[in-house]
């Protein structure tokens, strides 16, 4: 039975690469919806993660880690940042608690300051802190530079103190009705997270370079077959170089990707699936707005 003051709202994740936000995500949503790697620029566009308790509703909308933006790609992620700050009823600065305050942190902090947004500090990584007290000075430091309504250290990775965060989050909400169905878990349709998957194994497969070249579009996703769900992916690279590095020697990279993207989406869908994947060629995308429109990260 729900109490009688149900709050619901809009909940911007911002933070550096690898802070933590897509496994955050994942964990309150309680499904794979974000890709996650230790890779930095791994989300890439908004990404919206719905958690339904008791008394309230959050909508997390999860950002691409903040950047110095280079090509038209980078620009238009940062922009997602922009757009969710203006957007959202509350912000959460996720901070990885385990690494030193670099000028990165401090960009973020700044976002978090011009918003002048009711904002919530989530310090992050706490399992590989061995004595809790160090994070002392670092909620000093955040707690003179903003107002902030809440600080939280959390291990997303454990799922530690998650449901005191959640907690702590829908007290700031503004008093509203669900926005969305109990039942619904994000925004983010089928085709694109099994394009999200697929390119998590990539960034799990491959070296350094690879990843910031590589993007992933569902071409077919073929329901008629009950039994079987049939889809096809591309994999964009800008050279013939990077083709080979992802299909490896023998094509064992290419199967290595589907292989592994497959047992997770077969895990999502609750169905067999036949996933075929193939690597496409397409000079500098990373600057072509049709190419990125296509993707799925629009302006």
């Amino acid at each position: 039975m729900k109490s009688e003051t149900f709050r619901s709202g809009y909940v911007a994740l911002i933070g550096r690469p690898n802070a933590g936000k897509s496994t955050l995500l994942n964990h309150l949503v309680g499904e794979k919806i974000a890709a996650v790697s230790n890779k930095p620029q791994t989300t890439r566009h908004k990404i919206q993660g719905i958690v339904t308790l008791e008394n309230g509703q959050i909508v997390f909308v999860d950002t691409p880690g903040v950047h110095k933006p280079g090509y038209l790609l980078n620009r238009r992620m940062m922009a997602a940042v922009h757009d969710a700050i203006l957007s959202v009823d509350v912000v959460v600065l996720l901070r990885d608690a385990s690494v030193s305050t670099g000028n990165g942190d401090r960009f973020v902090l700044d976002l978090v300051k011009q918003s002048e947004k009711t904002a919530v500090l989530v310090l992050n990584k706490i399992d590989k802190i061995h004595d809790k007290k160090e994070l002392l000075p670092l909620i000093e430091f955040y707690a003179k530079e903003y107002d902030f309504a809440e600080i939280v250290p959390i291990s997303a990775l454990k799922g530690e103190a998650i449901d005191n965060l959640l907690k702590q989050i829908v007290k700031h909400l503004p008093e509203s009705a669900a926005i969305f169905g109990e039942d619904e878990l994000t925004d983010q349709s089928m085709r694109t997270i099994v394009a999200e998957m697929v390119r998590e194994k990539i960034l799990q497969t491959t070296g350094d370079e690879i990843p910031y070249v590589t993007a992933v579009v569902t071409e077919t996703y073929d329901e008629t077959d009950p039994d079987v769900m049939r889809i096809q992916c591309a994999i964009y690279v800008e050279r013939s170089s990077q083709k080979g590095i992802i299909i490896g020697k023998g094509g064992i990279k290419l199967k290595k990707i589907g292989t592994e993207a497959r047992v997770d989406i077969e895990h999502l869908l609750g169905v067999k699936v036949y996933l075929q994947l193939f690597v496409k060629v397409v000079e500098d995308w990373r600057n072509r707005p049709q190419d990125l429109d296509e993707i799925g990260i629009v302006e």
